[in-house]
């Protein structure tokens, strides 16, 4: 997941230098859902491991 983050996020910056302010708009939008997505599942995964060994 942070990997199709980080991916539209780099498509976010191209198309932002070229001009093309409503697909940047959109990628970055996009890029950011899925990053606090991917924090969010970590936080998740990182308290579940931590129950568990408990």
């Amino acid at each position: 997941m942070l990997y199709y983050a980080l991916v539209f996020l780099v498509v976010a910056i191209i198309a932002g230098v070229l001009g093309f302010g409503g697909i940047a708009g959109a990628s970055a939008g996009i890029a950011q859902v899925l990053f606090f997505l991917f924090l969010a599942f970590l936080v998740i995964s990182l308290v579940l491991n931590f129950v568990r060994k408990v």
